[in-house]
C-alpha cells in the first residue's frame, strides 16, 4: 500500500501545529523543535511541515511505499517517463532513514518516492550530496518557463 506525502514550510511551526491538528483531528505522531508529521490513515497521506528558513509553501511532493519492490516499481514508472532521477540509498532526511529516488516534474515541483528504513535522531544530511538544494533533501529545483511564465506578472 502507498502512502501520499506533502511537505509544506512553514514559517511559524506552533502555530501551524494548532491548525493542521484541528483540520485532521489528530495531532502530529513527530514533534521535534523544527518539524512535525502527521502519518493519517483518512486520507492516507504523510502529512509533514518544517520551519527551517526556507520560504513558506509547498515544498515538496511524494509516494511513500511499503516496501523496496515497491519502490522499485515506482523508480522504473519515473525512469519510463523520462525525467533525471536523483537516487539515494539509507539517506538521512526528515528525522528518518530512507532509500528514495527524487524527480522533478515538468513544472519543476520536486516528487519525492521513498521507503522509510527507520527513525533518526537528526533532521537530515542530504543537502552536502545534493549541491546545497534549498530544503534537507530534495533536488534543486529549477522552474520550467512554462511554469514562471503562469505565475509572474510583466511590468510595463
Amino acid at each position: 500500500m502507498k502512502r501520499m506525502h506533502i511537505h509544506v514550510a512553514v514559517s511559524d511551526l506552533g502555530k501551524s501545529i494548532g491548525f493542521y491538528s484541528n483540520l485532521f483531528k489528530a495531532a502530529p505522531s513527530v514533534v521535534e523543535a523544527d518539524y512535525a508529521k502527521w502519518m493519517l490513515d483518512d486520507p492516507r497521506v504523510n502529512f509533514a511541515i518544517s520551519a527551517r528558513g526556507i520560504t513558506p509553501g509547498l515544498d515538496h511532493l511524494g509516494i511513500q511505499v511499503e516496501s523496496a519492490d515497491e519502490l522499485g516499481e515506482i523508480r522504473d514508472r519515473l525512469d519510463a517517463a523520462g525525467e533525471t532521477l536523483l537516487s539515494q540509498e539509507a539517506t538521512t532526511c526528515c528525522y528518518a532513514r530512507s532509500d528514495k529516488h527524487w524527480v522533478t516534474d515538468p513544472q519543476g515541483l520536486a516528487w519525492e518516492t521513498f521507503h522509510t528504513l527507520g527513525s533518526s535522531p537528526t533532521y537530515g544530511t542530504g543537502r552536502e550530496a545534493l549541491k546545497d538544494s534549498e530544503t534537507c533533501c530534495a533536488p534543486p529545483v529549477a522552474p520550467s518557463a512554462a511554469a514562471q511564465a503562469c505565475c509572474t506578472t510583466s511590468k510595463p
